[in-house]
């Protein structure tokens, strides 16, 4: 059932993304890296760790010199400039040099804040992704977006840094919370909206088996998500045009999400942003209402919260502005000309984007 997909920079292959059932071959992939000298670092969090930790951390040893490992607490609160402080911390006493890497072992949070710290960790040294999650495994693994919160403001503080490789293991659906699950699908219908229509369509007709976790089908699933995410990202791959359609539902969701001090997953939030952007698009009439209804009948079949309730709109408005994805004080907002083909727009008014937040509150 493996897959692979392989991304290019002008051609060039620059990393290759693993898709297995299980860690059992995470090994032969590493060793084609060639780290037989150097040291690796696995960082991972407090829910993972007693999970895979163990396991992985005994593959990799065969694949490098030494290997060490930093765990921080669990948590989109823990994705700090503190806890990369730490880290870097652990990096010096244990004599990390530039030649030796680090492994992101765990969900967006460890993998940004892993990527960030490979990053920046005397001016860059290398790194892998192993993704637990559905959410990383079909979105923040892929395309070397790194990053951490700044007092509550969303991966305000980050960098472009590709990884060696990615390499996940869906048999890590198996232990990963519904919930979590859930909030990866709201990643997982942002690509189809964005990009294939015919996606969007597959998914509401395997809808069931896509919920009961059916191995078949969730190989599928990621690899079309994957497929999608690759092809933006080798398009534009530092986000100067075309890939900022991967932000559709993120301006309003990140609001959401700051907003509820990061209570909500980010998939919930940015399904709820998906929300009101088809609500704002059918308002330009670019798509119908009813499609527009389509998709939020989608986002709560598949367990996505469609509404919410106590956030004032000029909160929303204030958080929103502040978001790192302002264009010379413009909001650059991602829109849907059908089902299937999104597009960028820098027009929209602020009372167009309050109908689409009042959608959400079932006032329209």
């Amino acid at each position: 059932m493996a897959e692979r997909l392989t991304v290019t920079k002008d051609c060039v292959p620059i990393y290759d993304i693993v898709l297995e059932t299980s860690f059992d071959r995470l090994g032969e992939e590493v060793k084609k890296l060639g780290l037989e000298k150097r040291k690796l670092c696995i960082v991972t969090d407090s829910h993972v760790a007693p999970l895979y930790l163990e396991e992985v951390r005994e593959i990799l040893a065969g694949c490098c010199s030494r290997v060490s490992v930093f765990t921080f607490p669990a948590g989109e609160e823990h994705k700090n400039l503190d806890t990369v402080r730490a880290l870097y911390e652990h990096l010096i006493e244990e004599h990390f040099d530039r030649k030796d890497v680090l492994a992101a072992l765990g969900g967006g949070v460890v993998g940004d804040l892993c990527g960030f710290a490979a990053a920046t960790y005397l001016r860059g040294v290398d790194f892998i992704q192993i993704p637990t999650t559905l959410l990383s495994q079909v979105d923040s693994s892929i395309g070397g977006k790194t990053g951490v919160d700044f007092d509550a403001y969303k991966n305000m503080v980050g960098a472009f840094h590709m990884p060696r490789l990615v390499y996940a293991s869906l048999g890590a659906f198996q232990t990963l919370p519904d919930e979590q699950f859930v909030s990866g699908m709201g990643e997982v219908i942002k690509h189809s909206l964005i990009k294939n229509k015919d996606y969007y369509v597959w998914l509401k007709e395997n809808r069931e088996k896509i919920q009961k976790k059916d191995p078949a089908v969730c190989l599928d699933m990621v690899l079309e998500s994957c497929r999608i995410k690759r092809r933006v990202v080798e398009a534009d791959p530092t986000e100067q045009g075309e890939r900022a359609l991967l932000n559709f539902g993120h301006t309003l969701g990140h609001a959401i999400e700051k907003l509820e001090n990061f209570s909500m997953l980010h998939g919930c939030c940015v399904g709820l942003g998906c929300i009101a952007a088809a609500r704002i698009s059918a308002g330009r009439g670019m798509i119908s209402m009813e499609e527009a209804e389509d998709i939020r009948r989608t986002m709560e079949a598949f367990g996505l919260p469609v509404s919410v309730s106590g956030l004032a709109w000029e909160d929303v408005r204030t958080a929103m502005k502040s978001d790192k994805k302002m264009d010379s004080g413009v909001v650059k907002f991602i829109l849907l000309k059908e089902i299937g083909q999104a597009v960028i727009d820098r027009t929209l008014s602020d009372e167009e984007i309050r109908a689409g937040f009042e959608f959400l509150q079932g006032e329209l």
